[in-house]
């Protein structure tokens, strides 16, 4: 497994990493948790050494999943998760309000780090940004919290890019994470040219656009009932059915290379920055090894020439969230 180093960081991982989310929340019925483990260190035995969750997916529940899982390896590993919503600890279940006030990080952090069973939190994000508190205030916390030795690095999710900036200028910023791919593109505007003025990896997740990339989605398919595409516009009926010339750009990309469609997507993404670093999730073996392949795909200037043409005449139709999501992303 190739290896990159996010920004001007020394935090070195994987090419890929494993988004964990998807074992336990967000895509309809989460998987066995035996089921899930074996996944986790079936990615290990393959190189990756890249594992991302949050406290809020479940809750809780995803972090102990990759805790278990990673426990024997955990010093062959970077863990990240993430602090930033109100959730009722007697409930387990998310107001759905953020709250990054300092006291609450700490708090955060000490329950993350038994779930984990670890000594430390590789990196750190904020899962969203909480306009209640000053980035600078947040940034302050997960500083006192590097300075203790419970946290590695810093991050943020789904920042605009003052925010960043202001944070970095408290504490240096290793990653942003945020949704981007060939599905959703808006990173490139401001984001990544920002995150190279000031050197922070970048960390894309759904890199295969929530599985669409991967061409096994149709105008027809079901989404289970919790699954949380049947609330996003860009998965309408409509939207797909409009939305899958740029799945057929793709294809004809990965017919051509003897790859997949989704080896292709994911090879696109890498071929971006050499900071960038994915974390396209599943629950299928299968699936697993299908993305990790993309690592070896190599596109050259003329496959990347012929997507940017390709895709440039295809207007994607839809919203990438909900209405309500999307009012808490660029902050």
């Amino acid at each position: 497994m190739n290896k990159r180093t996010l920004g001007k960081s020394t935090l070195e991982v994987s090419a890929l990493g494993l988004g964990c989310m998807g074992l336990s929340h967000g895509y309809g019925p989460a998987i066995e948790t035996q089921q899930a483990i074996a996944l986790i260190r079936a990615a290990v035995d393959r190189g990756v050494t890249f594992f991302d969750t949050a406290e809020v997916y479940g809750p809780y529940v995803n972090e102990a999943i990759v805790g278990e899982a990673l426990a024997p390896v955990r010093d062959r590993v970077v863990i990240a998760t993430k602090f930033g919503f109100d959730i009722d600890p007697q409930t387990g279940t998310r107001s759905g309000g953020t709250n990054s006030r300092p006291e609450h990080i700490k708090a955060v952090v000490e329950a993350s780090l038994k779930r984990l069973r670890t000594d430390r939190i590789d990196l750190l994000y904020q899962h969203r940004v909480d306009p209640a508190v000053p980035i600078e205030d947040v940034a302050g916390a997960v500083k006192e919290l590097i300075a203790e030795g419970k946290v590695k690095h810093f991050g943020l999710s789904e920042a605009g890019v003052q925010t960043i900036r202001r944070a970095h200028a408290v504490h240096p910023v290793t990653a942003v994470q945020s949704e981007y791919s060939l599905f959703w593109r808006g990173p490139e505007l401001e984001l990544l040219p920002v995150l190279e003025e000031l050197g922070i990896g970048f960390v894309p997740f759904s890199p295969l656009g929530a599985g669409f990339l991967t061409g096994k989605i149709s105008a027809d398919t079901q989404f289970a009932p919790t699954d949380f595409r049947n609330q996003v516009p860009r998965f309408s009926a409509q939207a797909r059915q409009a939305n899958m010339a740029l799945v057929a750009v793709i294809t004809c990309v990965a017919d051509r290379k003897g790859a997949t469609p989704a080896q292709v997507a994911l090879a696109w993404l890498l071929a971006q920055r050499p900071w960038i670093v994915p974390i396209p999730g599943t629950t299928k073996l299968s699936r697993l090894e299908e993305n990790l392949g993309a690592v070896d795909l190599r596109l050259t200037p003329e496959d990347l020439d012929v997507i940017a043409r390709e895709v440039a005449g295809i207007e994607i139709q839809g919203e990438r969230l909900p209405e309500a999501a999307l009012k808490m992303t660029g902050l």
